[in-house]
């Protein structure tokens, strides 16, 4: 209990668990070590000699520690007999984790990390980069993606649908559109250009266009299979 009866808070309990856990020193009185509290080991200064030895004394030690013989490289298990976690370590990870790396990079050239979507497709990329850095290809030459054997086959009985060309275009090629369409509405606002439609539709009613067109090609179909008789 602490001082007044009241129940220790939660930082003098971290203070207390602290402080058994401290290993105790058999050359150290109990009185010297066990009446430092927690506050003052944290409050009390530091100096800059504690991180700053004597150089003369370092080269001493240095030559005095022994010089570590670099550990022999273990020679990779049998891929039919090891454990699923030592087939991973050897042999899967060395090659899919420069991959991922690839496919991060290319992931934010395509500007994934901004866009709710994109053109970009994961699985093809990482397809694509595994089957052209495969070690038995070493002298080949780089297949994309749509020409790799196996995904023309996959792509035959699983036809994807078309990607939206809103995905496909870049950025300037789709500024030109939509300023391509802001320019034509406004010209079509004009009231020059308002009043000519007006007078192009009152012409194609009034001379009855359509009709004269459907009347124009019954006839010639009507002829085309005069000539078709007689021959």
């Amino acid at each position: 209990m602490a001082a007044g009866g009241r129940p220790p808070g939660l930082w003098e309990r971290v203070c207390a668990e602290y402080e058994a856990e401290q290993p105790q020193f058999p050359d150290v009185p109990e009185s010297k070590h066990g009446s430092v509290s927690f506050e003052a080991g944290i409050l009390q200064p530091l100096h800059v000699e504690q991180f700053y030895s004597d150089p003369a004394a370092d080269t001493v030690i240095q030559q005095s520690l022994p010089i570590p013989e670099a550990a022999p490289i273990p020679e990779p298990p049998d891929p039919k007999t090891c454990s699923p976690r030592e087939y991973l370590e050897y042999y899967i990870f060395p090659v899919l984790l420069p991959g991922m790396a690839e496919l991060l990079h290319q992931a934010k050239k395509e500007k994934c990390f901004e866009r709710k979507r994109t053109k970009f497709i994961a699985c093809d990329f990482l397809t694509e980069w595994l089957y052209n850095k495969n070690p038995k290809r070493k002298d080949e030459s780089f297949t994309e993606f749509f020409s790799i054997p196996f995904v023309t086959d996959w792509l035959k009985d699983h036809p994807r649908p078309p990607i939206p060309l809103s995905l496909l275009l870049s950025e300037e090629e789709a500024s030109i559109v939509i300023q391509s369409f802001w320019r034509g509405y406004r010209v079509r606002c004009d009231s020059e250009v308002q009043e000519l439609r007006q007078w192009q539709k009152q012409l194609r009613e009034d001379k009855n266009i359509f009709k004269r067109v459907k009347e124009f090609w019954i006839k010639q179909e009507a002829k085309a299979s005069v000539l078709e008789g007689d021959l």
